[in-house]
C-alpha cells in the first residue's frame, strides 16, 4: 500500500479510512514515501506483492509511467484508492474507479482484474485517459476546464482580501484595514477595465484558441495546415459524449462469471480521435491505431501532466497494455 504524501496532506480523514477497511480485509505493508525518488525505490522492492496506491491521478500515472520504463507493466495488476479534489481524480473515475473511499477499497478487495489500454507516444510517455490539443491555458495545465464567459459576469479578485480572509494577516491594527487598500482596489478595477475588450466586440475574455496542425490518423489525413482547428482529443478505447467529455475505457466491456474481464466493448482495440474546428462546425471523428500530430511548436495535454512544446508526435494506441482493479459488474 503506497501513500501518496499529497494525499496524506490534503485528505488525511480519507487515507485513515482507506487504511482501515484494506488492512481489516488483507495483509497490507503500508508504504509513505516523501518524495518521486522514495517512491520509485518502493516500487522497485515490492517483491511479489500487489501495488495499491491511495493518491491522485498524478499518483496512478506515476505508478503506471515507472512500470512501463521497467517494461513490467503488464505482469502487474494495479489497484487504486482515489484521494483528492474532484478535478484531481477525474481520470481515475472515467477509468471506473468509484471515488467513494470506502467503494474503492471494497473494490480493491473484492474486485476483478481488468485489461486497460494506453497510448505512448514517440519519446516513451504515455495517456491512460485521454490527449487534448491544445492543453488550454494555466488553469487547465493544473487541471481545471476551462471555459470562455463574458467579462461583466466576473468580479476582479483582490489576492490581499484572500489572505486577510483566511488567516488576518492584512488586517491591520485593532481590525482597521491599510490606508493603501481602495487605491490598490481602485487601481485594478481601473486595469481590468482597460484590458476587457469592447461589448461591440462580443465582451468575451478570451477567444477560444485556434492552431494550425496537420494531424493523421493511421496515414489518413484529417486536417492539413491550410485550415486551423479549434483542438483535438484522443480516447484509447474510449468514447466521447455528446456534452464533449470522455466515457474512457471504463464504459465497455464486462465481467465473465469467472471474474475476468470480457473485453473493452466496441471499438476497445482503436484509440477515438476527434478534431474540432472553429466556429461549431461538425467534428471530425474517426478510430485509428496511430495519431500523427504535426505543426509549429504546440504544447498537449496527456491526463494530468502537459507536455511540450513539439513539433511533431505521434501517439500508437497498445491495447490491453496493463490491468486494473475495478468493481465487479
Amino acid at each position: 500500500m503506497v501513500i501518496d504524501p499529497v494525499a496524506r496532506s490534503t485528505d488525511g480523514e480519507s487515507v485513515r479510512i482507506a487504511k482501515d477497511v484494506l488492512c481489516a480485509g488483507a495483509g497490507a505493508k503500508i508504504c509513505l514515501p516523501d518524495g518521486p525518488e522514495e517512491f520509485a525505490r518502493i516500487l522497485a522492492r515490492r517483491g511479489h506483492r500487489r501495488p495499491v496506491v491511495i493518491g491522485d491521478d498524478r499518483a496512478l500515472l506515476r505508478v503506471v509511467g515507472l512500470l512501463h520504463k521497467e517494461r513490467e507493466l503488464a505482469g502487474v495488476p494495479l489497484s487504486m484508492v482515489p484521494v483528492g479534489a474532484p478535478a484531481a481524480v477525474a481520470m481515475s473515475r472515467a477509468l471506473g474507479i468509484p471515488t467513494d473511499t470506502v467503494a474503492a477499497a471494497r473494490a480493491v478487495l473484492d474486485g476483478g482484474e481488468r485489461p486497460m489500454d494506453l497510448l505512448t507516444d514517440d519519446s516513451d510517455g504515455i495517456v491512460l485517459g485521454g490527449l487534448r490539443i491544445p492543453c488550454g491555458s494555466e488553469a487547465a495545465r493544473q487541471g481545471h476546464r476551462i471555459e470562455v464567459v463574458p467579462a461583466a459576469s466576473v468580479a476582479p479578485t483582490d489576492p490581499m482580501d484572500a489572505l486577510e480572509g483566511r488567516d488576518g494577516l492584512t488586517g491591520g491594527l485593532g481590525g482597521h484595514r491599510p490606508w493603501w487598500k481602495p487605491a490598490a482596489r481602485t487601481a485594478r478595477t481601473a486595469l481590468a477595465l482597460l484590458a476587457a475588450p469592447a461589448a461591440g466586440l462580443g465582451g468575451r475574455r478570451a477567444r477560444v484558441p485556434q492552431q494550425r496542425l496537420r494531424i493523421e490518423a493511421d496515414g489518413v489525413l484529417l486536417a492539413d495546415l491550410d485550415r486551423p482547428v479549434r483542438g483535438v482529443s484522443v480516447v484509447p478505447g474510449g468514447r466521447h459524449r455528446a456534452d464533449g467529455t470522455w466515457s474512457g475505457a471504463g464504459d465497455g466491456g464486462r465481467h465473465r462469471a469467472d471474474g475476468t474481464w470480457s473485453g473493452a466493448g466496441d471499438g476497445g482495440q482503436l484509440a477515438e480521435v476527434v478534431v474540432h474546428w472553429p466556429g461549431g462546425g461538425r467534428p471530425v471523428r474517426t478510430r485509428a491505431r496511430a495519431v500523427t500530430v504535426s505543426g509549429a511548436d504546440f504544447h498537449y495535454r496527456a491526463d494530468a501532466v502537459v507536455g511540450g512544446p513539439v513539433r511533431t508526435r505521434t501517439w500508437t494506441l497498445q491495447p490491453e497494455a496493463w490491468r486494473l482493479q475495478l468493481p465487479r459488474g
